[in-house]
């Protein structure tokens, strides 16, 4: 994997700047793995205040559509779509919410595994959430301390990042419990 993630760079490709997640979930031909590591986020997430009011969080709006689509669109090309979540216990109100959500990203055809962080603490992991596609280039976004989405990306080719990425998704993976076993 290392071998394959340094095989694939791109010299200059590194800073911030577009493409946008579809065009870059389009022009994968592999892997794309989503690392999440945070236990709250955007706190005035209309789908999360609906959940935490007692709805389903959203689960059939538009834009839950629209993020199937692509997942799907992608597996259906053949694109292994994995998502981990390294995560505090017992889960925040966020976390939790999650977690009641997941199935629609497992209907879509990713892969998703929970691992306590308590689990975790011997692992070297990233500052920030990230994906990663095709063991090539990382995007990393940013969110603020209370879990607001900055809207800050940066992404990199550089081989000596990548393949720190691609250790610590692979150890977070092996030690993770898929998401039909994972316990609240």
């Amino acid at each position: 994997m290392i071998r394959e993630a340094l095989d694939g760079y791109e010299r200059g490709r590194s800073g911030p700047g577009e493409p946008t997640f579809a065009q870059l979930l389009a022009n994968t031909k592999h892997s794309a793995v989503h690392l999440e590591l945070r236990d709250t986020y955007d706190p005035q997430d209309p789908e999360f205040l609906d959940w935490q009011a007692g709805g389903d969080g959203g689960v059939d709006d538009e834009s839950w559509e629209r993020w199937t689509g692509l997942i799907g669109s992608a597996v259906e090309r053949g694109v292994r779509v994995r998502r981990a979540r390294v995560v505090s216990e017992p889960l925040s109100d966020c976390a939790r919410f999650l977690h009641s959500v997941t199935d629609k990203n497992i209907k879509a055809g990713e892969e998703v595994r929970w691992l306590p962080r308590r689990r975790a603490f011997d692992l070297f992991l990233p500052g920030a959430d990230l994906w990663m596609f095709d063991q090539r280039l990382v995007r990393w976004n940013f969110n603020a301390g209370d879990g607001t989405d900055t809207d800050e990306l940066e992404y990199t080719t550089d081989p000596r990042v990548v393949s720190q990425v691609v250790a610590a998704f692979e150890l977070v993976w092996e030690r993770a419990t898929p998401h039909g076993e994972y316990r609240l």
